[in-house]
């Protein structure tokens, strides 16, 4: 056998291990995660973390909904509301910013980029104030939004580079026939967004219910959302830390996130690659 065919070879029996590795890797914490969420209180031991649980018990589970259910009922109000309010905005704004340009649009698109980079440690304290001005403090509607006007930066990119690769032949045939702004976007752009919807709705979902920053400054008690709760769980000062129900609030958590993307993920990848050839 070759040198170079002994180096593929050696290759093709390598690379399948090393990803089997890192999917070991990968999948340790959560292992760890789902079988001491099945432990009773007794058995929910650091010391015995890899070992499965001697008596499966769901205690864990039920201590972790009750706790956490009014943060996963705010959660799911400001991630779902928010994350289908930016999409909507930042395709309009795609739209218009792709194929109904204007005197200066490239100046206003370099505005929206700029958005993107302003951190959000620089605009607590004067979001804060116009929050209060409103009297939006503490409420689910100031958490979403914060998150949407934080949001319409990246969705209107994610949507203009998208909106680029729509032929613009389309377009004027639809002046041609007589329609107008909306009329063309309702029946021609609208119909092929389906991608960049799943995209920006995939990451504002994500950042929205993963946000604990605007939850604790601009959140009360009963808007507090499920990062909140989890954080207080995690903190409790309990004389027995319940580690069962630490590990089960924590899957909880993280269970919607996984949900959207499994159903919308298929278009996830499309929709980032559109455009990146083009304008």
């Amino acid at each position: 056998m070759t040198a170079p065919a002994a180096s593929a070879r050696t290759l093709r029996i390598l690379r399948p291990a090393i990803l089997l590795l890192f999917v070991v890797l990968f999948l340790m914490p959560v292992y760890v995660l789902v079988v001491t969420s099945f432990k009773p209180l007794d058995e929910a031991d650091p010391g015995s973390a890899w070992n499965l649980p001697g008596h499966w018990s769901v205690s864990g589970w039920r201590s972790a909904w009750e706790t956490l259910r009014p943060g996963l009922e705010n959660s799911v109000k400001i991630a779902v509301s928010g994350s289908l309010i930016s999409a909507v905005l930042g395709s309009l704004n795609g739209y218009v910013l792709s194929k109904w340009r204007f005197p200066g649009a490239d100046a206003v698109f370099a505005l929206f980029l700029f958005g993107m980079f302003i951190p959000y440690q620089a605009i607590m304290i004067p979001l804060a104030g116009l929050l209060t001005d409103l009297e939006l403090v503490g409420t689910i509607r100031g958490l979403v939004l914060a998150h949407v006007v934080y949001g319409i930066p990246i969705c209107t990119l994610i949507f203009r580079n998208y909106y680029v690769t729509i032929p613009d032949q389309l377009i004027e045939a639809a002046r041609v026939d007589g329609a107008g702004m909306l009329r063309t976007y309702w029946s021609i752009v609208l119909p092929v967004s389906a991608p960049a919807f799943a995209v920006t709705i995939i990451w504002q979902f994500t950042s929205m219910w993963n946000d604990f920053l605007f939850a604790v400054f601009l959140g009360a008690p009963d808007s507090w959302p499920v990062t909140v709760m989890l954080n207080n769980t995690a903190g409790s000062g309990a004389v027995a830390v319940q580690y069962n129900q630490q590990m089960a609030a924590a899957l909880l958590a993280s269970l919607p996130t996984l949900l959207v993307y499994l159903l919308l993920g298929r278009f996830f990848m499309r929709g980032l690659m559109a455009g990146a050839l083009k304008g």
